[in-house]
């Protein structure tokens, strides 16, 4: 029988990067199950209830109170685990003893003063306050990363045209991921140092390609994330055509790799015309040209063949992506029953759940998603549909952490929906690296090992560098020994999964480089 226990802090706001961080180290302990650092909003609070929380624990608790919440194999452990999400929280085992008692920076400006070598500000706080505290920042000669979401669109502008007159960066807002100077912002990867720099207007896209490169031996130079806005025709592409120009003049790169969805095509020009002598590679996930070229760059459909092509252009050889493929596809379609045919996907990455929307619907027509491609692809879908969710919008994460944090909310949702008699393959991602979970193939692999017995394949890729701490060897072992196929790319598990459902195992062979 588990222990649960809870601490209420009164007026203690913490942002989300905090309260992802502690909730993290909460749960790194020995002998928890489960752990969470929250603002006690009416949707955490039911959360919490819902998960067998005494709601005498948190009576009384606001929006401004700050709760953890552990479940533990007994009471030693749950307290452990709350002890150490309260010393994360507020920064003591940080400080050192002579500072201990000194409050905390309360402004950007306090911060940078205490600070002066500093020069990124990453801002995650209630999107109505982060434009001002992004001005802050700008005004104390920072670049931004600015992890909030819900800015609004003339806020955004407003900020990137500052920045640009400047000579800063505001990255964002929403961007989540960043590696700057070798450190990475954010959900990153422990990618190495190399000749490609990355500009973004899609996170797990700049992930997924960083962790191709590395994983390839050719590694990265910068990463600079934009925010998801940044290529439509409202904003222009302020910041991405910076990024480009400060990319340009950077010695250490040689290739600039541009990761979107499909952006304003005007404006995706102007981006990539903003290089004047580095060439440019577009991964524009589900854009196309008739001539395989946009403004003169080579133009990719998948965030794979944007990784392949920057190879291609370094001359450096890239592994055989399919290697296998073909063999375990045809084996793996053989023992599934004729009346599956659908794919479900169930995702944490939304660039890879919008990425495998184009792949699988290549293949198989039309693929529904709360993220679709077209707004008449959204849900609800009709019956034996293929469909693909991006478990980290907004509707499954209020109240409680992102999914790469907390792996318990997708398991849930594929405990409830990955065992229809329609199902012949479910396609999911295993995203690690910096602020994700500390073993997510271990969490979800147990709901994999039940799919596989009820008849349906599991294909399964992991997004990392071997040098994450998660170990990428380790959750890709984890997940085989569940029964998943275990691919090289995002696109490559999308592909396997239209093989399996098509009983065409000549379809996981399609990409060779």
């Amino acid at each position: 029988m588990s222990t649960r226990a809870v601490r209420v802090f009164p007026g203690a706001y913490r942002d989300s990067l905090l309260l992802l961080s502690a909730t993290r180290t909460m749960e790194e302990g020995a002998g928890v199950s489960w752990a969470s650092a929250a603002m006690a909003t009416p949707a955490s609070v039911e959360d919490l209830t819902g998960r067998g929380f005494p709601p005498d624990d948190l009576a009384g608790a606001d929006a401004n109170a700050l709760v953890l919440a552990v479940c533990a194999t007994d009471g030693e452990a749950a307290d452990n685990a709350l002890e150490r999400g309260r010393a994360a929280l507020f920064a003591e085992l940080a400080r050192p003893a002579e500072e201990r008692g000194r409050p905390g920076p309360r402004t950007v400006s306090d911060a940078a003063a205490r600070l002066p070598e500093a020069n990124v500000a990453v801002i995650s706080v209630p999107g109505p306050y982060a434009a001002m505290a992004a001005h802050s920042a700008l005004t104390a000669g920072l670049h931004v990363l600015l992890f909030s979401d819900n800015v609004p669109l003339t806020a955004e502008i407003e900020l990137k045209r500052r920045a640009s007159r400047l000579g800063q960066l505001v990255m964002g807002p929403g961007a989540g991921t960043a590696v700057l100077g070798g450190v990475g912002l954010g959900f990153a990867n422990a990618v190495g140092a190399g000749p490609v720099g990355v500009v973004a207007a899609a996170g797990t896209g700049a992930q997924e390609v960083m962790t191709l490169l590395d994983r390839w031996g050719i590694g990265v130079s910068q990463v600079i994330g934009v925010g998801g806005r940044d290529l439509s025709t409202e904003v222009g592409g302020l910041m991405a055509r910076d990024a480009v120009r400060a990319l340009d003049a950077d010695p250490a790169t040689e290739v600039i790799l541009l990761v979107s969805k499909p952006p304003d095509a005007d404006v995706a020009r102007a981006v990539i015309g903003a290089s004047a002598a580095t060439p440019v590679v577009a991964a524009c996930v589900g854009m196309s040209a008739p001539d395989g070229l946009l403004a003169g760059a080579p133009l990719a459909a998948t965030l794979e063949q944007g990784a392949v092509l920057v190879a291609g252009l370094l001359g450096r050889p890239v592994p055989d992506l399919a290697e296998g493929m073909a063999d375990v596809t045809q084996r793996t379609a053989g023992r599934i029953g004729a009346a599956r045919t659908a794919v479900r996907g169930f995702y944490t990455g939304g660039t890879l759940c919008y990425e495998a929307q184009v792949v699988l619907g290549g293949w198989l027509g039309p693929v529904y998603s709360n993220i679709p491609l077209r707004p008449e692809l959204g849900l609800p879908a009709p019956a034996s549909a293929h469909i693909c969710l991006d478990l980290g919008e907004e509707e499954y994460t209020q109240g409680r952490p992102h999914p790469m944090i907390d792996p318990a909310a997708r398991k849930e949702i594929m405990q409830a929906e990955a065992f229809g008699d329609d199902i012949a393959a479910v396609l999911i991602d295993v995203v690690i690296g910096y602020g994700a979970h500390h073993d997510p193939a271990g969490e979800i692999a147990g709901t994999c090992a039940d799919i596989v017995a009820s008849g349906a394949a599991v294909v399964a890729y992991v997004l990392g560098a071997r040098a994450d701490r998660q170990g990428f060897d380790r959750q890709r072992r984890t997940l085989k020994e569940a029964g998943a196929i275990v691919t090289t790319s995002a696109a490559q598990a999308a592909r396997v999964a239209a093989a399996i459902a098509v009983r065409r195992p000549s379809l996981a062979a399609a990409m060779r480089p």
